[in-house]
C-alpha cells in the first residue's frame, strides 16, 4: 500500500456529493488536546506495520534467538508506528486550511481548531524522537531505515505528493520500508525476491486505488486530488495490471528458492495457487474501479480471506513441517 503517508493518500479519495456533516464542537483542555493529538496519530493505521513481523516470520525457523527475533521484531512494530504518527501529525498540519473547506475532514481535530498547529508539530517532533530512541534498542540500522522513512514521507507531504509517478513510488515506498524494518531489526539477510514481492505487491495496490479513483471521477465527476488529474485511466491500468505480472513472477521463483532451502517442502509450491488466486481475486476489484480502499476489500472479502489464510498456512507449512 506513499503514502504521504498511506493514510493521507487513502483518505484523499474522492469523495462523492453529500450534504456537508456539521461539525463537532470542540473539545477544549488537556484532555481534548491530548485526545485530538491521540487521534491525529492514527493508532487505527498501525495495523499496516505488521509488515515488520514479516521477514521475523520467514526467519524464524532457523534462527538461533527466537525470543530475541521476536523482541526485535516488536520493538521495530513500536518504532514505526511511532514514526509513521509524526508523518500524519506533519501532513495535517500543513493540509489544515484545505481540510477546514472540507465537509468532513473540517472535523479532524487540528482542522477543527482542536489541536493548534504548532501543538501538532512539536507532538510530531516527539512522537518520531520516540520511535527513533526505540528503534535502537533493536539496532542503529533500523534507525537509519526509520530516518530514511520520515524523510521521503516529509517529501511527500511538502509537495511531492503533487508529482505524478513519484507519488506512487513513494506510497509504495512504504510498505518495503516496513518490510526492510522487520530485517533490519533482526539481523535478518533478505531475499531478493521477499523484496521484489513486497515492491511490486505494493505497486499494484497503490496503482490499484489510484484507478479506482480516476473511474470514481470519470463516473461521477467528483474531487480528486491534482496529481491523478495528469493520469489516465489507461496508464494506471498498464502500471497496476504490469506490476501485478512481476509480483506473480517474483512469487513464483520465490517459492522455488524456498522449496530448496526449506528441505524440498511441497508445500512452497502449492502456496503459489492461493497467492495466485488472490492477486486475481483482487484484480476484479481494481479492474471495477472499487478498490479504492485497499483493507476495506481485505475485510469485506471472505474469499479474499480465505485465500490468504490458505496462503500463510502453506508457507507455515513449508518452513515449520
Amino acid at each position: 500500500m506513499s503514502e504521504t503517508t498511506e493514510q493521507r493518500s487513502s483518505e484523499e479519495t474522492a469523495v462523492t456529493p453529500e450534504a456537508p456533516e456539521t461539525p463537532e464542537a470542540p473539545s477544549r483542555g488537556p484532555i481534548g488536546l491530548v485526545a485530538g493529538v491521540i487521534k491525529t496519530a492514527r493508532p487505527r493505521q498501525w495495523v499496516k506495520n505488521v509488515l515488520v513481523f514479516a521477514a521475523p516470520f520467514f526467519a524464524f525457523s532457523k534462527s538461533t534467538d527466537r525470543t530475541g527475533l521476536l523482541i526485535d521484531a516488536i520493538i521495530a512494530f513500536v518504532a514505526f508506528s511511532l514514526v509513521a504518527s509524526s508523518v500524519y501529525l506533519i501532513n495535517d498540519a500543513i493540509d489544515v486550511e484545505a481540510d477546514r473547506a472540507h465537509p468532513t475532514k473540517r472535523n479532524r481535530p487540528i482542522a477543527a481548531g482542536i489541536v493548534p498547529v504548532p501543538v501538532a508539530y512539536g507532538a510530531a517532533v516527539v512522537f518520531f524522537l520516540a520511535g527513533l530512541g526505540v528503534s535502537f534498542a533493536a539496532s542503529w540500522q533500523l534507525a537509519v531505515v526509520l530516518g530514511v522513512y520520515e524523510a521521503v514521507q516529509l517529501g511527500y507531504c511538502f509537495g511531492l505528493k503533487h508529482q505524478p509517478v513519484v507519488d506512487l513510488a513513494i506510497v509504495g515506498s512504504g510498505f518495503l520500508m516496513r518490510s526492510i524494518a522487520g530485517g533490519v531489526a533482526g539481523g535478518i539477510a533478505l531475499s531478493q525476491w521477499f523484496l521484489l514481492v513486497t515492491a511490486f505487491g505494493s505497486l499494484f495496490m497503490v496503482a490499484g486505488k489510484r484507478y479506482a479513483e480516476i473511474m470514481l471521477f470519470e463516473r461521477t465527476g467528483a474531487k480528486i486530488r491534482s496529481s491523478l488529474k495528469k493520469y489516465s485511466a489507461s496508464y494506471l491500468r498498464f502500471v497496476w495490471a504490469t506490476s501485478a505480472a512481476i509480483l506473480i513472477m517474483s512469487y513464483c521463483l520465490w517459492a522455488f528458492e524456498i522449496r530448496q532451502t526449506e528441505h524440498n517442502s511441497v508445500w512452497a509450491l502449492i502456496s503459489m495457487v492461493p497467492f495466485l488466486v488472490a492477486v486475481l481475486r483482487y484484480a476484479v476489484d481494481v479492474d471495477g474501479g472499487i478498490a479504492g480502499e485497499p483493507e476495506e476489500i481485505a475485510l469485506k472479502d471472505r474469499i479474499l480471506q480465505v485465500l490468504g489464510a490458505t496462503w500463510v498456512v502453506t508457507l507455515f507449512l513449508a518452513f515449520y513441517l
